[in-house]
Parts: C-alpha cells; structure tokens; sequence
C-alpha cells in the first residue's frame, strides 16, 4: 500500500502490488459505486500521479537488451529503444550524460544500461533515463568492432593503395604514447643502439575516455606542423602502446582514432600491445610493429650497419673504377697500334697539294694576260673629242628646257592669282553677313553653355566643400573634447602626450569642450603614483 497526495490537500491511499489482477480483494467496504467517493482525475492529475509512482518504485534500476531505433537529436540528446526477444522500452540520454558515456550508442549494440524508470505523460509511455552505458560481454564488443571494421574497409581507409613508404633514413621520430610508461624509455633506448635520431613525443593517455581523442588529436597536431618552421616536422610516426587487457586496447580502434590515421600525411607506425594484440589502428597505418621496440626498429636502421655498406660500396666503386681505367688503357692501346704513321697520312695530301699550286700559278698568269687584252680593246673604242661635243650638246638642251620651264610655272601663277581676286570681289559682301548672323547665334549658345558650367561647378564646389566639412568635424580633437577628455599643454605652450614629459610644479592649461582651465602638476610624471603631499592651497585646483 502507498499514499499519495491529491492536488486538493487530500490524503488517499491506495494498492499496489506488481501481480494484482482481477481476483484482487478491494479495500473494506465493497466496490464503489459511481457517483460515489471515488475520486475524480484530471488526465494531468492521474498522469503526474504515474510518474511519481513509478520512479518512487524505480529509482535506479540495470536494464540489459539490445538497442534499436538510436537516434541523436539536434539538441544533443540520445533517444533509443531497449529490446529483447518479447518486450520494448524507450530508453533517453540526456546531453549532459552522452558525454561521459563509456560506449556510444549504436543500432544492433546489446548493452547493459543504469539509470531510473520514469513516465513522459506526452505519449503515455514509461521510459528509462539513462545514466551509464556499458557493453553487455566481451561477444558484443568483439561484434562491435568487427561491423566497424568492415564499414571503414567498405570506404578504402584500409587499402594498400594508400599506404606510403616509411623514409631510410628519417631525421625527426614524432612518437605518441604515454610519457610515463615504459614505452616511451624502451622507444629512446632501441634508436639511441641503433640509429640515434631526434625524438618529438606528444603526450597522451593510453587508456580511459578522453584517449582516443588525445590520440587522434595528436596525430593531426603533427601533421599540421610546418616543414622548417619553429618546431620540426617528423618524418615518420609513431603510435605505442604497451601490451593490456582488450578493454585496455579499446582507445586504438575508436573510429575517430583510424580516421586519423588514415588521413596522416607523415607515414605512421602503430605499435599496439603485443604480438597478438590487434586494433583498428593496425590496419589502417602504413606499417605495423608488433611491439614498440619492433617499431623503432622499423623506423631507422643500424647506424653500424650503414657504415659498414658505405665502406664496401666505397671499395667496389674503387675496384670498379680501376678495372674500367685498365680495360680503356689496353683498348687505347691497342687502337695506337693498328693506326698507320703520320707520314703515310699526309704524304698523298702533300703530292695532291704541290700539283694544284702549279697549276695555279699557270692559271692566274692566263687569266691576267686575257683581262689585259680585253682593256686595251675597249680603250681603243672610245674618243675624247667626240665624248665633249656629246656633253656640251645635253648641256644647251637643259638650258633651253629650263627656261622654257620657268616661264610657263610664271603664267600659270599670274592665271589663278586673277581668278581668284574675282571671286573674292563677287563673295565679299554676302559671307560678311553669314559670318555676322552665325556669330550672334554662336556667341547665344556659348553665353548659355558658360552659365550651366558656372552653376554646375558651383555646386560641385558646394558639395566638395560640405564633404570636407563633416570629414574636418569627424577628425577634430574637439569632438574628442566633447566625449570628456581635455588637452594638456604646458607653460611653453607645447602639447604634453606623456606624463613622463610634466615635471612637478609645472603650469599647466587644460583645454575642455567649453573653455580652458589651469592646473600645476603635483608630482613630475613617468608612469607612478603621484605622492600626496598634503591639503592643497587655497584658491588653486588639484590636478591629480
């Protein structure tokens, strides 16, 4: 039996027990009749009633189903069905609570929930109001990770296409893993034997909630990095973890930590657990160690090992170099051999050559003695007496034309010079009258065209001018006075902009908004307090 308060004041009680059916005995007295004393609900009334009732039976309860129907709402608030093979509850996380869960709501999850029983009157239904989430069994997780698993291999974050070569010989190690685990000491000592390198570690926690953020977090932090720049880019990465239990793991296979892996630029190693430990991580890095020391190792060679191949590539290039010198020698060699002499080369040139500069000489005296008699042939042709006359005939002819040439070009001149004084006589009187009418009209438009430029510059000025105005007012320090500062100037007039430029004593005038006033400063400036030195004088204001 519980009692319950009506909104009225009054006590009732009633029963309750989870098994009552029909057979149930009533209270003493009988069934009520209608119209009786049984009491009359609102559906509020009856409904908050319920909702007390039930959470009073229900305070904080562990519900173990499968979830279905998960929906996030804008608001941040997680709705979803809790279900097994024969019931259905609606169950609600409220967006303070979906932060701190352990496990994320997903559709198919079999979880096991906490919180308390409560009724949302709006549907009439009964819900749970979850406070704590947790995997019902290490089969579910196992079943979780593996559907994940194939959705992030169905969008290509695991191909081998996009896996990149880890560098020979890297210069910055970027390693991610706890600074107080052994595996950051087992990192250090592995490079320091091997290959010592320069070593950025990103602190993180390996384990709880806020890892697989830190983790994915630090991951793009050096990816982010610039090359050159105040802090040095790594070349390759490192993701370690000691070896744990699987819960332990969980953190390195949270989809946002493979996402990050999987868009890292710098090549990645992930050094998770042991041997036989496997995380999502794994597959989508571009290598995989099965312990950090193993990861170190992949990340740089053996120093030792270097300079023991450079000195033996250094030894077979020397060899080689030397043979290839020997083989060229000998073919040189024997190329020198099978060469003739020089004097067999030329001796054929030599012959071939003094025979052309004997016939050369014959030929050139030939061809002289031929230009020699062609000359003389042609001297004989011409006559100096005949060749004057010719020059002294072509000499009156241009004479005579260019008399001739003269006169003509002076008629010609005096013919349009006549004509042109007729027609001007003629024309006179009518073009003075035209040039008179057409200048009136001409001087009329230009009177009128002078005008409208005159008040179109007038007010073009006018605008100018008020423009410069409200510019002049916005930049003024009178405004700046009206806004209640003041302009401090000194007994030489000069503007004081520093309390470091007033000594102590010194006159000052303040300039406000509505006149000036005067003002002796107390205490030179700079910076510190001023000292009080006492009542001021009668009649004169204190400055600070």
């Amino acid at each position: 039996m519980f009692t319950v308060r009506h909104p009225t004041g009054r006590i009732e009680e009633a029963l309750y027990h989870r098994g009552m059916s029909d057979e149930t005995p009533l209270p003493a007295g009988g069934p009520m009749r209608p119209g009786g004393n049984l009491l009359e609900y609102s559906v509020s009334e009856i409904s908050g009633l319920l909702k007390r009732t039930v959470e009073e039976a229900f305070p904080y309860v562990r519900i173990r189903g499968e979830l279905s129907r998960v929906n996030r709402h804008s608001s941040g608030h997680y709705y979803f069905d809790l279900k097994d093979d024969k019931a259905v509850i609606g169950a609600v996380v409220w967006k303070g609570n979906a932060g701190r869960l352990a496990v994320k709501p997903e559709q198919g999850m079999e979880v096991v929930c906490t919180g308390r029983l409560t009724t949302f009157p709006g549907q009439s239904k009964y819900q749970l109001v979850v406070e704590q989430m947790e995997l019902a069994g290490l089969g579910a997780l196992m079943a979780l990770l593996e559907d994940r698993k194939k959705r992030l291999a169905a969008e290509g974050l695991f191909a081998a296409e996009r896996k990149k070569p880890i560098p020979f010989l890297p210069q910055i190690v970027g390693v991610v893993t706890s600074p107080t685990g052994a595996v950051i000491r087992d990192i250090m000592h592995r490079l320091a034997d091997r290959c010592p390198r320069h070593v950025l570690l990103w602190p993180v926690n390996v384990q709880g909630e806020k890892a697989a953020g830190e983790i994915a977090a630090a991951i793009r932090g050096f990816n982010a990095l610039a090359p050159g720049g105040r802090v040095p880019r790594p070349d390759v990465l490192i993701v370690a973890r000691g070896g744990g239990s699987f819960e332990d793991l969980l953190a390195f296979s949270e989809e946002i930590v493979v996402r990050a892996a999987a868009e890292s630029e710098i090549p990645l190693i992930s050094a998770v657990g042991h041997e036989t430990d496997t995380t999502l991580i794994d597959f989508a890095s571009d290598r995989r160690a099965p312990t950090p020391t193993a990861a170190a190792e992949m990340a740089v060679p053996v120093l030792r090992d270097l300079v023991s191949a450079i000195l033996e590539m250094q030894g077979r290039l020397l060899r080689g170099t030397n043979r290839q010198m020997d083989t060229r020698r000998r073919t040189l060699q024997g190329l020198v051999r099978a060469l003739p002499r020089a004097d067999a080369l030329l001796a054929l040139a030599r012959q071939r050559f003094d025979g052309s500069a004997e016939r050369l000489r014959g030929a050139l005296f030939q061809n002289l003695q031929r230009h020699q008699s062609h000359l003389a042939r042609t001297g004989a042709l011409l006559r100096p007496k005949l060749i004057r006359a010719e020059i002294a005939a072509a000499r009156d002819r241009n004479a005579g034309a260019a008399e001739r040439l003269r006169g003509a070009l002076i008629q010609n001149i005096r013919r349009h010079a006549a004509r042109a004084t007729h027609a001007s006589t003629r024309l006179r009187p009518r073009l003075i009258e035209t040039e008179i009418a057409g200048g009136g009209e001409r001087l009329s438009r230009l009177s009128t065209r002078l005008d409208r430029a005159y008040r179109q510059n007038l007010q073009k000025a006018e605008k100018s001018l008020v423009t410069s105005a409200r510019v002049l007012e916005s930049v003024s320090y009178r405004a700046v006075l009206e806004r209640g500062f003041a302009l401090v100037r000194g007994e030489d007039g000069s503007i004081r902009r520093r309390s470091g430029a007033i000594k102590a004593g010194e006159g000052l005038t303040l300039r406000f908004a509505d006149g000036e006033a005067g003002a002796v400063a107390t205490s030179a400036g700079g910076g510190k307090e001023p000292r009080k030195t006492g009542k001021p004088k009668a009649g004169q204001g204190q400055l600070f």
